[in-house]
């Protein structure tokens, strides 16, 4: 902007690190979902305000808040993943008839499987992309590889053993996303590492 003088000038606006919140998002909804995948709990009806809320909303305020950081790598992940669970609350929903019987009775698990494949896609060139910010992230985005390729294989029929996989491997994103969570929001909130994650690999930079 410019002033009465002609002289320009730049405002800077101060943004929070969303990554706490994004982080503890993504923890929540893998958590609550990867109970149903253990068995540890049935159904799907509960684990859909979750996916929506934790997943979804949690996810997609911390990447538009990430975009403001000018962090576009943050950003993509958070908006990808948190776009990813609307897209798997609203497959659930269809598939448990809340849209109608004519689209419940027109469901081909396989179509998730493709959707699945593009997601394994998209997390292994962010995993590398993750081994140059720090050790937790790379680690989340290591288990989250190993979900999705779980999940593909599981809806394409290849055994229960790829369900299994993909159900501990989404446990244990849980666990690192909540340690990551709190590494974000402590760290910054102390001013100094209070929780240790890692530093980059530095192989690309």
């Amino acid at each position: 902007m410019s002033n009465t003088n002609g002289n320009t000038q730049s405002v800077k606006i101060v943004t929070a690190d969303p990554g706490g919140l994004g982080l503890f998002g993504l923890a929540m909804v893998t958590l609550v979902a990867s109970s149903q995948k253990l068995g540890w709990t049935t159904g799907l009806a509960f684990v859909i305000p979750w996916a929506v809320f934790l997943g979804a909303i949690a996810q997609l305020i911390a990447s538009f808040n990430d975009f403001k950081h000018n962090n576009t790598f943050g950003a993509t992940a958070f908006a990808a993943y948190g776009l990813f669970w609307l897209g798997i609350a609203t497959s659930w929903l269809i598939k448990m008839g809340v849209f109608g019987a004519a689209l419940a009775a027109d469901v081909n698990g396989a179509q998730l499987g493709i959707a699945f494949i593009g997601y394994f896609i998209f997390t292994v060139f962010m995993t590398i992309g993750a081994m140059e910010t720090h050790k937790v992230l790379f680690i989340i985005f290591f288990l989250i590889d190993f979900l999705f390729l779980g999940l593909a294989a599981d809806a394409f029929g290849l055994g229960h053993i790829w369900h299994t996989i993909a159900a501990w491997a989404e446990f244990s994103i849980a666990i690192v996303s909540f340690y990551g969570s709190a590494a974000a929001t402590l760290n910054t909130h102390f001013g100094k590492q209070f929780l240790p994650t890692g530093k980059p690999f530095g192989i690309f930079k």
